[in-house]
């Protein structure tokens, strides 16, 4: 199913997390309990004394040295504060005694205390009072009910013996709807994550997503479907001029729309009218034959049944093997040429060379634009099998017969002195030959319209009748002659029939 691809999966997965997201922190927020928490961070556990043996390797004051029982001297800074997401009164705290909370440091005993409090806290140390609960011995420190405002803290800078740094240090008590605990706030030279944990799961996950969909849209094919596809199989035959273009339009068909197989098999333009007339006879009871034929030009009169569809202008073009260093031709100097009357190319300003004439066989359409377009009249009777030698000693010129359009160009390429045609294949680079303008005018679809080389026709389509609306030969003809077929058939040097341009000309000859 269409609604299953890659690219609607992944956007329905990110909606969905998104979803979920919204919906969870919603549930965050009305469900989960605001509760109130009081935590404790040492930020600072240090020697003081002049034990070595009893500390670590850290820079020791040694301001003790000659007081009594002050050598394993430590100073530890500790930060109490509210990270909760209420406030803290004085009766928030549950425990009997009068104190609220007890800070407990393992193995040593509190000489002294200093309380700091935050900046615009000033109310806070009225509460570090005995007769507030403020009191320590040996390992405990006993802090008052301080009530506390969210953000809010205080921080104890206590002097210890007895014990070496690091030894544990805990606070306990009770605090209604909530908890003491230590936290992970950041140290005053830390910069705290900008982000909790939860947060960037989701922004990593929905940013995998984004990125997946992105990557699928600019690598997918958006180029959309021919209108209409339709399954079978279809075959097309006729130019092999236009074989080139018909291949890729057959490829392009069957990857667009599943089911379809068009074989392409061009053999001539002649020949092609010639097989469409006698399937359509024989498959007449039963309709339209899944054959198309190409033809370079119209066909012949004889086939009143063909149904015909202009699809292109073609461009044509003489070529000739590159020992002859000619670059243009007048179109008289061609007829003289196939009518034999110039046997060596010395006669045009050339090289000492034979003039070897390589054409098409009968069934070509090639050959038939050639002999209407630019010679006026039938190329002379073939006198060569080989090409390069006179089989009838009779003939004016040598002049041979190729089944293709590959066949003539490879010749012409390969004969010292060899002269033929063929269409012009936009992009593609000739061996042993070269291109000859006709009368100074080189070949160009941008000059079609309004230039004077006489080297060109229209290509035609014809079917037997008019094939069924739904079958696979009318939805190619479709795609032919619209949309990317015309993509296609300009890529490969042709001007198709359905621009303004393509209208007028194919309208006029």
């Amino acid at each position: 199913m269409e609604w299953l691809g890659a690219e609607n999966v992944v956007a329905v997965a990110t909606a969905v997390l998104g979803v979920l997201a919204s919906i969870g922190v919603l549930w965050y927020e009305r469900r989960v309990p605001r509760r109130k928490r009081i935590g404790y961070q040492v930020q600072m556990d240090t020697p003081i004394g002049s034990d070595v043996s009893k500390g670590r390797a850290n820079v020791r004051l040694g301001l003790f040295d000659e007081t009594a029982d002050m050598a394993d001297a430590t100073l530890v800074l500790l930060r109490i504060e509210n990270d909760g997401s209420q406030s803290i009164a004085d009766n928030d705290y549950t425990g009997r005694a009068l104190h609220g909370l007890t800070v407990e440091f393992t193995g040593r005993t509190v000489r002294g205390i200093a309380v700091t409090q935050a900046p615009g806290a000033d109310h806070l140390m009225e509460h570090f009072t005995p007769d507030a609960g403020m009191h320590h011995s040996g390992p405990f420190i006993r802090l008052p009910r301080v009530p506390l405002n969210r953000g809010e803290h205080f921080k104890l800078l206590v002097l210890l013996t007895g014990a070496t740094v690091d030894s544990p240090i805990r606070i306990t008590g009770g605090i209604r709807d909530g908890e003491v605990t230590p936290n992970s706030a950041a140290r005053p030279d830390e910069k705290p994550p900008m982000f909790g944990r939860a947060a960037r799961l989701i922004i990593v996950a929905l940013t995998v997503c984004v990125v997946t969909l992105a990557s699928i849209i600019l690598a997918r094919d958006d180029t959309p479907p021919p209108i209409g596809c339709a399954r079978g199989r279809l075959t097309v035959t006729g130019s092999t001029a236009f074989e080139p273009v018909l291949r890729e339009l057959a490829e392009k068909y069957e990857k667009d729309c599943e089911g379809s197989d068009i074989v392409v098999d061009p053999h001539g333009s002649t020949a092609g009218v010639r097989e469409l007339a006698d399937r359509g006879v024989k498959s007449k009871a039963s309709g339209s034959p899944p054959l198309i034929v190409l033809s370079d030009g119209p066909k012949p009169d004889g086939f009143p049944q063909l149904r015909e569809n202009r699809i292109a202008v073609s461009l044509f073009r003489i070529v000739v093997n590159d020992h002859v260093p000619l670059k243009n031709l007048a179109l008289d100097d061609i007829r003289r040429i196939y009518r034999g009357h110039i046997h060596n190319w010395k006669a045009l300003g050339g090289p000492d060379l034979p003039v070897l004439l390589v054409s098409r066989d009968a069934n070509s359409g090639t050959r038939e634009v050639f002999q209407r377009r630019v010679l006026g009249r039938n190329e002379p009777a073939q006198s060569s099998r080989d090409c390069a030698s006179k089989d009838d000693a009779q003939a004016l010129v040598i002049r041979c017969e190729l089944d293709s359009t590959e066949q003539v160009l490879s010749a012409v390429g390969r004969l010292d002195g060899a002269i033929g045609y063929s269409e012009l294949r936009a992009g593609t680079k000739l061996s042993g030959a070269h291109q000859l303008a006709i009368d100074f005018t080189v070949p160009s679809v941008d000059t079609i319209g309004t230039g004077t080389y006489p080297f060109r026709e229209i290509e035609y389509v014809y079917t037997y009748g008019r094939p069924p609306a739904e079958s696979l030969a009318s939805s190619f003809l479709n795609y032919v002659g619209r949309g990317n077929g015309q993509d296609v058939i300009r890529t490969h040097g042709h001007l198709p029939c359905a621009t303004p341009k393509g209208l007028l000309i194919c309208g006029e000859d």
